[in-house]
C-alpha cells in the first residue's frame, strides 16, 4: 500500500502538477504582495487564487485532452477573468477605479496558465513584467499626471444640472 502510494506520488504526471500549483502559488503570491501592500481591492489572496485558479485548469485540459485541451481551457480562463476583473472594476461619478486591478488579475491569471502548462520560465519572467509594470512606472505616471494641461489646445465640456 505505502509502495503504491510513493509511486503515484513520484508518477511524473502528479509531480508536473504539483510544481505547476507551487510555481503559481510562489508568482501569485509576489504578484499580490504588491496589490496588497498598496492596499489594493484585488490583493494576496485573491492574485494567488487566480493563478493557482488558471493552472490547475489549463494543467487538467493538457491532461484530459493534450495540448488541444489545454488551450481550449485557457481561452475560458481568459473570458472568466474578465468577468471577475469587471467585479473590481468601480465607477464614482466620472472617475473610474480598478482597472490596473482587473489587469492584474487578468496577468496573474496568464501568469497561472503558463505554470500549469509547464512554461515556468516564461511564467517566471511575465510575473516580474506584472510587479515592475506596477511598481517601477508608478513614477513615471506621477510625473505625467503633474504635468499642466494646455488650456488652449485641451477642450473642456461642462454640464449644469438645476
Amino acid at each position: 500500500m505505502a509502495h503504491d502510494l510513493l509511486a503515484w506520488i513520484l508518477d511524473t504526471a502528479f509531480l508536473r502538477t504539483i510544481v505547476s500549483f507551487a510555481v503559481a502559488f510562489a508568482l501569485g503570491t509576489l504578484i499580490g504582495a504588491e496589490r496588497q501592500w498598496r492596499q489594493r481591492s484585488a490583493g494576496l489572496r485573491t492574485n494567488v487564487l487566480v493563478a493557482v485558479g488558471a493552472a490547475a485548469f489549463t494543467d487538467l485540459g493538457a491532461r484530459l485532452l493534450g495540448p488541444e485541451g489545454s488551450t481550449r481551457i485557457i481561452s475560458y480562463v481568459v473570458s472568466g477573468i474578465g468577468f471577475l476583473g469587471a467585479g473590481v472594476i468601480l465607477k464614482e461619478g466620472t472617475y473610474i477605479r480598478g482597472l490596473n486591478t482587473a489587469a492584474t488579475l487578468w496577468c496573474s491569471a496568464a501568469v497561472g496558465a503558463f505554470a500549469g502548462a509547464a512554461l515556468w520560465a516564461e511564467a517566471i519572467a511575465l510575473s516580474f513584467f506584472v510587479v515592475a509594470g506596477n511598481t517601477l512606472l508608478r513614477p513615471l505616471v506621477n510625473y505625467i499626471n503633474r504635468l499642466p494641461i494646455d488650456t488652449q489646445t485641451t477642450e473642456a465640456r461642462y454640464r449644469v444640472h438645476v
